[in-house]
């Protein structure tokens, strides 16, 4: 996902006024703007910092709705709608299956130290937004047994 895709959503939902998806594509935008400005790329924006920043706002946004008490529905209702948007531009992630050839074919060696602390180290540098940081770790886990 690039940021001029996020830029022409929310002006078509402005336009739209789509105010709970304006709301939701602005925040990602300014999100987005920010993890660039702190990583130095502030003119020119990678897509894969895009879609880093998009997986980190779906677990905030996840852990909103459930951490929002069941009598504020109104509110909990709203959280969901905007996880559904933010969701819209999830890039795809990798399945487990998928982790688990990746990982017995290009950190084989890693792999045969058993050592779980340093597969993790070496494997989430390349997984790094293509695969949950839970499966890879589920799959490490089941490979080092």
């Amino acid at each position: 996902m690039n940021i001029e895709t996020l830029r022409a959503d929310m002006v078509a939902a402005m336009k739209a006024k789509d105010k709970p998806k304006k709301d939701a594509v602005s925040s990602l935008i300014a999100a987005v703007k920010k993890a660039a400005i702190d990583e130095g790329c502030r003119d020119d924006i990678p897509e894969e910092l895009v879609d880093r920043v998009i997986l980190k706002e779906i677990k905030t946004v996840t852990e909103q709705v459930d951490t929002c008490p069941d009598e504020r529905a109104e509110l909990k209702a709203e959280y969901r709608q905007r996880l559904e948007y933010i969701s819209a531009y999830a890039p795809k992630l990798m399945s487990a299956e998928e982790v688990r050839v990746l990982l017995t074919e290009k950190f084989a060696e890693v792999l045969s130290t058993k050592n779980k602390g340093l597969i993790m180290k070496t494997v989430m540098a390349e997984l790094k937004g293509k695969a949950d940081g839970k499966v890879i770790s589920g799959v490490v886990a089941d490979l080092t047994k």
